[in-house]
């Protein structure tokens, strides 16, 4: 009789340090905008590549390597605020999270190729959104993990 009363109880639901969540989305969300910067800088000025910009613009670019590095950082807040959604009322956040992350990532690969830029840019802007996902999904993920608190389950008394 009591193990109808157990199993009909809600399980018990982890707890989240909603602090450390979003300290380490802010972190990687600055880590995201860095990283959007270094590899503009890098395909401008080591593989002479457009990326996001002319190359009369020179190996910074111009307003929009700003914007490049405001998304990626925007992109990194967006995946902290879902994954903190996720923590508190899916069935498997994380797991989630992994395939929302990858297709999200799958879709900025993809994008440089609908425009009308050389393959070279393309495919180096792609590379870049790449690393971008797999930085972004990683840090949000592992602070996500960092995160959460298993909650004890409640004892059952005879």
């Amino acid at each position: 009789m009591t193990e109808m009363y157990r199993s009909s109880a809600a399980p018990p639901q982890p707890a989240l340090n909603a602090g450390k969540l979003w300290a380490g989305g802010l972190a990687t969300a600055l880590l995201a905008a860095l990283i959007a910067v270094v590899g503009i800088v890098i395909g401008r000025g080591l593989f002479d590549v457009q990326v996001l910009a002319p190359k009369g613009d020179g190996v910074w670019g111009d307003a929009s390597t700003f914007w490049y590095a405001l998304g990626a950082a925007g992109g990194s807040l967006l995946a902290t605020a879902l994954v903190h959604v996720l923590v508190l009322f899916a069935p498997k956040p994380m797991r989630f999270f992994g395939w929302l992350i990858a297709l999200a990532t799958i879709g900025a690969m993809a994008a440089p190729f609908a425009t009308d830029q050389e393959t070279g840019s393309k495919l180096y802007t792609a590379l870049l959104n790449l690393i971008l996902g797999v930085a972004i999904g990683s840090l949000v993920a592992g602070s996500a993990r960092a995160a959460i608190r298993p909650v004890a389950p409640a004892r059952a008394y005879p």
